[in-house]
């Protein structure tokens, strides 16, 4: 489970994302063409986290306005 997600815009990339999964730091660029540049660790478990990171970006960039 994805805990403590904190997102920021960050011109002209997207938006920085941080978060905790299983008692790891994962932070990141989330691109506006939905591309996602990992940054922390370099090879997180992809599969399983992009998608989760995409609901979130969708919620905390377009639902909260």
């Amino acid at each position: 489970m994805i805990e403590h997600f904190q997102c920021r815009r960050r011109p002209p990339y997207g938006w920085q994302f941080t978060f905790y999964y299983k008692q790891t730091r994962h932070r990141g660029i989330y691109h506006q063409d939905g591309r996602i540049e990992w940054r922390q660790p370099e090879e997180p478990e992809k599969e399983s986290l992009e998608h989760a990171v995409h609901d979130l970006m969708l919620y905390h960039v377009y639902e909260d306005h």
